[in-house]
């Protein structure tokens, strides 16, 4: 059975191929789920490069909330989106990470994840007007390590089915079936606006046991 917190806020049953029988109630839990939804790496080799980590800890006041989920099928890279509400039939935003779902997986038993992303304006077109979120790709580093490039693109039917099979959950993990079984990781995150060329966004545990740094994003475009 795979239980998640619905949109309501009402506990939610679903038949999944994880049997977990306690509520998602905190990041730790929520990690320990995905750790059996994921599979292991014994494995697993990421680039490693001296990078400043982007994003140091604080407590920021967080402009707005949105849900953010992490998905993937067991044997691809992990997608992440970006919505204003479970239900939100127009992604904010939707990038496919340089890293598959089993380094992910690995990285989450270890404690803290963090996502970096770094994008440079170019000289010869507008593509530093917008928001910070409207560039189409990204250098990305992983707790860290850099490990290639993120690309924004636009929804796939395979993704609108998926976003559309768990549109009553608000927070949790578990396998969805599209296609093959996609497993995802839903919560709620608050969204902080550091600048007009910087974005974060950090999980929110839903019992408030942490300031936001389990899981977060962040969003940096430079000259």
């Amino acid at each position: 059975m795979m239980i998640s917190y619905s949109v309501d806020g009402a506990a939610t049953t679903s038949v999944t191929t994880v049997d977990c029988q306690k509520q998602v109630r905190s990041w730790r839990l929520l990690r320990a789920i995905a750790e059996l939804l994921l599979p292991t790496c014994s494995n697993c080799i990421v680039t490693q490069e001296n990078q400043e980590t982007l994003g140091k800890t604080y407590s920021p006041k967080y402009s707005s909330t949105i849900t953010g989920t992490l998905f993937g099928y067991r044997r691809g890279k992990v997608s992440f989106c970006i919505q204003t509400n479970p239900k939100s039939i127009s992604p904010i935003l939707l990038l496919e990470l340089a890293i598959p779902t089993n380094v992910l997986a690995k990285e989450m038993k270890g404690g803290s994840v963090r996502f970096a992303f770094e994008s440079k304006r170019s000289m010869d077109s507008d593509s530093g007007s917008g928001s910070v979120l409207s560039m189409p790709s990204w250098t990305m580093y992983f707790n860290g390590r850099k490990v290639g490039f993120a690309v924004k693109r636009k929804p796939s039917r395979a993704d609108m089915e998926v976003l559309q099979q768990i549109d009553t959950v608000a927070v949790g993990a578990g396998i969805t079936r599209v296609e093959h079984d996609v497993m995802y990781l839903r919560g709620k995150f608050g969204r902080f606006h550091g600048s007009a060329n910087s974005e974060s966004f950090h999980l929110i545990d839903p019992d408030g046991n942490n300031n936001g740094q389990e899981l977060s994003f962040y969003f940096l475009r430079s000259r």
